[in-house]
């Protein structure tokens, strides 16, 4: 039996993560420059879909590496600041996400794990729970999250995810309203900041599963 691997998207009709190679070829039929590539793991897929194209482009394996003159100008990680990231044991599945001091990885917060969610709802409700907790605090710290999918769906204020609610998962969409809720009825100068897991190395908040 062949080996389950996972495609990312980067440039497409529909970029993302894919679970078969037929989802990922309709994506990018037709598409000039479409930009993909297979991975063994949800987690390295999920770390190249949040990181450049051309770092993984022409690369069978390994960790992507920059250039000297690309981490000069990619600079040190901000240290005044919280590290927010999410786990899941198989996408729906078990999961858990928490924030961290950036410098100290000392937890701030944590919550689940919870019955079934996805990571992406998990990063999505940590950047929330990130925000609301520095906004609580009145602290100007900033927040550095892995996930462009999550950070995007903050900037939406909504969480974009096609699981289906059930009651496996009941209590993971009622945190997904609250997470909104608050979206739509707080104000916050705070930055989410991708962080630059090509060059500083696996997020602080990382649960290390990979």
């Amino acid at each position: 039996m062949a080996k389950k691997k996972f495609y990312v998207v980067w440039k497409g009709k529909h970029p993302g993560i894919y679970e078969s190679w037929d989802d990922c070829k309709a994506q990018i039929a037709g598409i000039k420059g479409a930009q993909y590539k297979s991975f063994a793991t949800f987690q390295e897929a999920k770390k190249a879909y949040n990181s450049n194209y051309l770092e993984y482009k022409g690369k069978k394996k390994g960790k992507p590496k920059l250039s000297q003159e690309e981490l000069l100008k990619i600079g040190e990680p901000n240290y005044h600041s919280i590290a927010v990231d999410a786990a899941s044991s198989g996408n729906p599945g078990v999961m858990e996400y928490q924030g961290v001091d950036t410098k100290t990885k000392k937890v701030l917060f944590k919550q689940g794990p919870f019955r079934e969610g996805t990571n992406n709802i998990g990063e999505f409700l940590a950047i929330v729970h990130g925000l609301a907790f520095l906004k609580n605090q009145k602290s100007d710290r900033i927040i550095y999250s892995d996930s462009r999918i999550a950070i995007g769906w903050v900037r939406k204020k909504k969480c974009g995810t096609k699981l289906k609610p059930s009651k496996k998962n009941q209590k993971v969409f009622e945190l997904i309203a609250r997470a909104e809720e608050w979206l739509k009825t707080n104000r916050y100068n705070t930055p989410i900041v991708k962080w630059e897991t090509a060059a500083w190395g696996e997020i602080p908040a990382d649960f290390g599963r990979k």
